[in-house]
Parts: C-alpha cells; structure tokens; sequence
C-alpha cells in the first residue's frame, strides 16, 4: 500500500492504479516535507486509466466459466461458525434473494474478483449493500445517516463496494415489484451519486474530507432534491432511532431479579445464557478491550461494571458467529451501557487481495475497527477491539440512538432518493483514505453517465445471477444437503 504521489515527477496512469493513501498508523513515521501533486494532475491521470479500462468492461456479467457452486462458497464460509447456529443462518438466508445477498459475501467476493477494476484502491468497506446504512447516534447526541457495518472491511477496489450497493438496490426494488426501466433508473442514481461526491470531494482538503458528516435532520446532498415521501419516512426513522437508548433498550431485555438487580431476559436462540467459564472469558476480554481505547476514554469505562453477558444472534451473514451482549452500570441502576462483544472472522475478499498491512493485518477486530475509524464521518467513542480464548473480536456501543431506512417502505421517487444518498456517503467514506480526484476522473464528471449506464447492466445481470444462487440454496435445502432451523435449542 503506497503513496506513489511523488513531488517532482509526474503521475502516470500506472502510478494512480497503486494510489490509496494509508493511515498514520501503517508507518512508523510519516514524512511532512514530500509535496504531492496537484489534485488536477491526478484526475487527468485517473481519466488516463480509461483508456485501459474502459467504463463499459464494467457491464459484463459474471461468468459461469470456472464459477464454483455458491453452495459451496457458503459451506466454506460456515467453517469455525458455532455449528449449532448454522442453521439458523441458512433458514435466514434462505428467506428471499435479498437475504440471500445479505448472507453470501462470499459468493460476490469470488465474482468481484474477476471483474474488471480501475486498480484505484481504498480501504472498502466489502459489504456495502443497502441494509448497511443507517442511522446512529454521534457523541453530541445529534442523529447521522452513514454506513455502519465493517465486518468485511480491507483494502481494494473500490468498484467492488460500490457494484455491492447497486446490486442491492436492484435486488431489493425485483422483490418490491419494481420494474426493470425504474431498476435502471435507481441504480443510475446511485452512481450518479458516487460520482458526483467525488467530482465535489476532488479539490477538497482531507480535513474538510475527514469532516463531512451526513446530518439525518439536514439531510442535503447536491444534485437531487429530497421528495415529500423521503422526508417522511426518514422524519419517522429518525424519530424512532432518538427512543433507542440504553434505557429504553434496558426496558426491552432486561428484567429486574428478586435481590433487585438487573439480568437480561433471556429469549433463546436470539439471547441466550452463557456457562461461568465463557462469562469470565468475556469480562477479561472487557478488560482488555479497555486497553485499545484512548486513555480519557478507557477512564470513562472504569466507572461501569458488568452485571450480566448472554450469547447474542446478530444479522444474517454474521450468525454462527461468536457474539455477546454485556449490560453494564455505571452511577445507579439508571445509568446503563450495553456493549457488544462480536467475533471478527476473515473477510470474504482476504482470498482476492494482497495481505494487510500492520495494523490491519495481525487482528481481525483491530482491523474492523481501524476500518470503521477510517470510512465513518463520526465513530463510536467505545468501539475497540479484544482476544478472547484466542478468537478476535470488536467491541461497540449496542445501541446509540441507531436504526434504519426501511428500504421496503421505498419506492419510485424515494428509492430514486436513497439511492443516490448511499452512493454519495459511499463515495465520502472512500475519499477519506482513497484520491478522491484520480478515480473522478476515472468516473467522468456531472454530465458523463457512461458508467452509470454500465453499472446499471450489471446490477441487473447480477440480480439474474442473485436468483439462480437462491434457487441453488433452496435446492440444497430441498434436498437434504443443508439444513435449516428457525429455533435452535440453546
């Protein structure tokens, strides 16, 4: 991963291929006296790199050649899960072609990989579909609309987050009922979005970059008008994400004991009890997380103690992994802070691109955490990372204020809206570690919808493709070769 932006010489279109600007962190020292190239000089060489890759490579489906039963890409990715949560991943990703999606990384990463790409990298986010937007609360209690799941973030294209987005949205708009002209329409959205973020982020410092925070209740992006509908039903999301608190989430889980304490109550498989030895393991881990904080904030948590942990189900592609819920208190029984202790397993596109650099690379949750540090506007102020019987994991705040954009509640004008948003948010989050100007001009400016149109070809032939994987889980399932569970004995 190199800075190949040198001060006297000029930026070739081989030289942008390799650019992705690393974090301080992944040198010993950095160097204050390199001047780098004008922004200008690196968009004409980012516009260079289509020569080679023209925008229209990017419209080619998948190929069946050499393409491995997706059956077997989910099997494999099963491996190390707790065995007895399998099936209960597999019934929640055989629910429809979207939850298919959401639970198969894997089989996307494997197409990705033999996909054409600019060579322009940034640390990606790698599971960037549209149920991974949303809603949380920032530190001065204000409500951002922003990505917010990094379990599969790395370093690489950043073709490969944006064609998992309008996969998404295309996905998602068939099982709404949408036809295929709107299709074209929304996903044509979303990448002018994408675009027209990194023509307005280009000439932009990286401090102004670094600070661009989507506010829920100032919602703007420039380039679409947000409709009536959009803006009732975000007012509604954002109303809901301001009551989902720790108190609130307190009333929902917990139960007060006969000695008057707190315990989680329990709702099998979903939460679950833990034996002592895996609560202890837990607690060490806690505390030991507190060690990957800044020290202001490591004191902060040394004022809360842990009463309860149970095991947690989270999501469709994380469940089998290793999760808990940690209640913790702080001043009285009125001051509760929940945090979630998750498993970091191996993204699914560690395969298809070069090993991580130090940081990244000797940890997983030290990786999803400098990733989310690095693509998020406004982070947790507790998030950090863990070792607990030898498995990695993260750490965040369960709930600050978070929620979501029912994206089954959109249609036409709104989902034309949201669309174009996740593409602008997407392009933000990558400008903070990718250049920013070299791949707007690899995308063209405003006006230039060639790659739209060749992103839009694609998503609809992946959601072809989407379908048939489904059916190929379905079959199995049918078949007796996996098995599925709705409840699965604690």
């Amino acid at each position: 991963m190199l800075d190949t932006l040198q001060p006297d010489g000029a930026l070739e279109a081989s030289e942008a291929a390799a650019v992705v600007l690393a974090p301080a962190e992944a040198y010993p020292r950095i160097d204050l006296r390199a001047k780098g190239e004008p922004w200008e000089r690196r968009r004409a060489a980012g516009k260079r790199l289509r020569g080679a890759v023209p925008h229209g490579l990017h419209a080619t489906p998948p190929s069946p050649e050499g393409r491995p039963d997706p059956v077997t890409l989910i099997e494999q990715s099963n491996e190390g899960r707790q065995k007895r949560l399998v099936p209960l991943r597999m019934a929640r990703m055989a629910e429809s072609p979207f939850a298919f999606l959401r639970g198969a990384p894997a089989v996307m990463a494997f197409d990705l990989s033999r996909s054409p790409t600019s060579g322009i990298e940034v640390v990606m986010n790698g599971d960037a579909h549209i149920s991974n937007f949303g809603l949380f609360g920032t530190p001065q209690r204000d409500v951002v609309l922003d990505l917010n799941d990094f379990d599969e973030v790395t370093i690489g294209p950043w073709e490969w987050d944006l064609k998992r987005l309008v996969a998404s949205l295309a996905i998602a708009a068939r099982e709404q009922g949408i036809g295929q002209d709107e299709r074209q329409r929304i996903v044509m959205s979303c990448v002018r979005g994408y675009r027209r973020s990194m023509v307005d982020l280009a000439p932009c410092g990286p401090i102004d970059v670094w600070h661009r925070a989507a506010r829920a209740d100032r919602l703007d992006f420039d380039g679409i008008e947000m409709d009536a509908a959009s803006q009732a039903i975000l007012k509604k999301a954002v109303e809901k994400a301001r009551k989902r608190d720790n108190a609130a989430l307190l009333e929902k889980v917990g139960e007060r004991q006969v000695d008057g304490g707190w315990r989680f109550r329990l709702d099998p498989p979903i939460l679950a009890a833990i034996d002592d030895e895996t609560r202890e393991g837990v607690i060490s881990g806690l505390e030991h997380y507190a060690e990957s904080l800044p020290r202001e904030r490591r004191f902060m948590l040394s004022r809360y103690h842990v009463v309860d942990v149970v095991h947690r189900v989270v999501g469709v592609g994380s469940v089998g992994t290793r999760a808990y819920l940690a209640l913790l208190f702080g001043n009285s029984d009125k001051d509760a802070l929940f945090l979630q202790v998750k498993e970091a397993v191996r993204p699914s596109h560690a395969p298809y691109v070069p090993p991580l650099p130090e940081p990244y690379g000797s940890h997983e949750g030290a990786r999803v955490v400098y990733g989310q540090r690095l693509l998020q506007a406004v982070g947790d102020p507790l998030l950090g990372w863990t070792t607990i019987n030898g498995r990695p994991f993260y750490v965040r705040q369960m709930r600050n204020m978070k929620g979501e954009i029912p994206h089954s509640l959109l249609g036409g004008r709104s989902l034309i809206f949201f669309a174009f948003g996740y593409g602008a948010l997407l392009a933000r989050a990558h400008a903070r570690t990718g250049d920013a100007a070299a791949i707007s001009g690899y995308c063209g400016g405003p006006d230039n919808e060639g790659f739209d149109m060749a992103l839009a070809e694609w998503a609809e032939a992946y959601g072809d493709q989407n379908a048939l994987d489904h059916q190929a889980l379905l079959a199995a399932i049918s078949e007796g070769r996996v098995a599925i569970g709705a409840k699965i004995d604690a």
